[in-house]
């Protein structure tokens, strides 16, 4: 089937790290013909110093190894997806070389203050998760819009299974997922009259650096090892296995395609058959 993705310019923040699902679907658009836009956070500008995230010089690399290896345009771009005056310099930027956005992937995220319960969480760190990861994909959105074509556009919204299923002691991920998957059924609805389509990933079980560092969090709090706790989540997982970062990137490759042309305000589970809905 024809993805027609040739050409394309797709924005994916949280895109900085290679061991990252932001990577992975920004590696796999390009390989489709996409032209790149890598957003992270990566220098020091006042901006959150405590989030895990690429450096510049990385990003940079990425950057040239995309352009290289599939012969498309990339731009490496610094983002706090929580401070607007840094969008609105993104933006700029973008405009600069592009003269518009066709896809628009949300994947920067982050989660702080864990593990505690609702009674102990720490309330600047409760409203800086939600702040990164609800807010942002609001304000990012609210920015690239306006660069989308008349013709349409695309936006993905990573979620998370947390969004659906409370994650232990990390309510402000779940919480701020939930909202994230409630806000891809708002704009769905909201900017189909301008031919852009909306849907939300929500992974579970995913070979991440970000899920690594969870299991060892568990272990902590289990007194037990991170390969413990993995095999106990893998036996939770009727396909028996951890996800990778390049089976989400498919799902993303089929929402921006025209194989999925119908598709709209859905939030779609890449988990291995650990959640299962009506």
């Amino acid at each position: 089937m024809e993805l027609n993705l040739k050409g394309k310019i797709a924005l994916v923040t949280g895109s900085g790290k290679k061991t990252g699902i932001g990577y992975a679907i920004a590696k796999k658009l390009a390989s489709e013909g996409c032209h790149i836009i890598i957003a992270d956070y990566g220098a020091p500008k006042g901006l959150n110093a405590d989030v895990k995230t690429g450096s510049m010089n990385e990003m940079m690399v990425i950057g040239q190894e995309l352009h290289q290896a599939f012969d498309v345009e990339t731009l490496v771009v610094n983002v706090d997806v929580t401070l607007t005056d840094t969008i609105r310099e993104m933006v700029s930027v973008i405009q600069e070389k592009f003269d518009r956005v066709d896809i628009l992937c949300n994947n920067a995220g982050a989660t702080f203050g864990v593990p505690n319960g609702i009674h102990t969480y720490d309330e600047t760190a409760w409203m800086k998760t939600i702040d990164v990861n609800l807010h942002g994909v609001f304000r990012m959105s609210k920015a690239i819009v306006p660069l989308m074509p008349a013709t349409g556009g695309n936006i993905i919204n990573i979620a998370s299974r947390a969004g659906k299923v409370p994650a232990l002691f990390n309510g402000a991920y779940s919480v701020s997922k939930a909202g994230v998957i409630m806000l891809t059924k708002v704009m769905a609805k909201e900017l189909a009259g301008l031919n852009i389509r909306v849907n939300a990933i929500c992974p579970a079980q995913i070979n991440t650096e970000f899920k690594k560092w969870g299991f060892e969090l568990e272990a902590q709090f289990f007194n037990t090892t991170a390969e413990e706790q993995e095999q106990k989540m893998c036996e939770t997982i009727p396909a028996g296995r951890i996800g990778t970062p390049q089976e989400v990137a498919d799902m993303a490759l089929f929402l921006v395609s025209e194989a999925s042309s119908y598709v709209t305000g859905q939030a779609l589970n890449v988990c291995g058959g650990q959640l299962m809905e009506l």
